[in-house]
This record gives C-alpha cells, structure tokens and sequence, in this order.
C-alpha cells in the first residue's frame, strides 16, 4: 500500500479489530456462541453497527431488549476467554494497514485504540505477529466512555505524547471514525481498502 502521511502529522493510532487484524467474522462466531448460551441473541447486521462499541455495553443493551438481567462482567470474560482458546491461526492481518504501521515502525510513535479490550486486542495482534510495534495498546476500559466519544483516542494520544491535531486515526467502522474526529484527529476510513 503506498499511503503517505500528510504534512504536520506526527502519531499513528489504529483501531484493531477488522483495521489491523481481520478478526471480525471469528468475533460474531464467538459472539453468537456465548450470546446463545445466556438466551441472548445479535444479528450479524447489528454486530458490524456496533463495532467499536465495548463488549459489556453489547451484553447489557441485548439483555435489556430482552428484559432479562445478566452479570454482563462474567459474560464478556467467557466471551474473552472463549475468542481466546480459538487457534491464532484463525486471525490474519489486514494487509494494507498493517503495511502502514510496518513501513512507521521506529520512525513514529503508534498506538491501538480499540472498543475491544486490552487482553483480547494484545493477543490478536501477537497472534499476527506486530505487537510490538506499538508504544501502547488503550482500550475503553482504560479510557472511560467508549466509541464514538473521543475518550480512547485522546488517551492513545497522550500516551505516544503526540498532540491529537497531530495525529492520524486509522478506523474500519462509523463509531471510531467519529471517535477519531471528534478527538481532532484526521481520519481515515480503511474499508475502501478492503478486499471482500
């Protein structure tokens, strides 16, 4: 992918989950898997509207549609522990951005900003092999309000120690792009990148 940074950028963040690791249809099979279980149910269509969204906040907005009550905690640690037992084999990066963090790599501070969590996002992208080319890995947890609100993106940026105006956002979904500019931050929509 020939991708050049625009003038006066001077900090990569990246979504991960379907911006850098192409792990989207291997989390609706988990998803589906352990939502079954608790009575729960997500349409495929609603699961790609949500992207970005935290997991506990999925869990509590199905349960409630569902008048049931749920321990939305221990929903999302079986949901973590159930996409985490899967074989990394499974998961494959997204070429042409993961080719953006290669080519940036000791050149600019980067960093994940993910709806995901920390454990689930830090073990895609070793399954993928480019964990360590990033200076930080934030996820709603760490940050507050989750996608689209800007919380996890102000935190990835403070965290490469780069002004949010300098940063470029690298997102797949509607939520984290508005995260990313709602943070000052100049976005950039990959699906047009994407090869379905």
């Amino acid at each position: 992918m020939n991708w050049a940074l625009p003038d006066g950028y001077r900090g990569l963040i990246f979504d991960c989950d379907g911006t850098l690791v192409d792990s989207m249809p291997l989390h609706y099979q988990v998803w589906v898997t352990i939502l079954h279980r608790h009575g729960l149910d997500f349409t495929e269509a609603r699961f790609y509207q949500w992207a970005g969204v935290p997991v506990e906040e999925i869990i509590r907005r199905l349960a409630t549609e569902k008048g049931l009550s749920v321990d939305a905690s221990a929903i999302a640690a079986e949901r973590d522990a159930y996409f985490h037992s899967l074989p990394p084999s499974e998961l494959r990066p997204v070429a042409a951005v993961v080719d953006i963090a290669r080519h940036f790599y000791r050149q600019l501070p980067m960093a994940v900003a993910t709806g995901s969590t920390q454990a689930s996002a830090e073990a895609s992208l070793r399954a993928i092999g480019i964990l360590e080319l990033f200076d930080a890995v934030i996820s709603s947890e760490d940050a507050g309000r989750p996608k689209p609100a800007p919380d996890v993106f102000l935190l990835a940026a403070e965290r490469i120690a780069v002004a949010p105006s300098h940063c470029v956002a690298f997102e797949d979904a509607d939520a984290g792009l508005q995260a990313a500019l709602a943070a000052g931050m100049r976005a950039v929509d990959i699906r047009p990148w994407l090869e379905r």
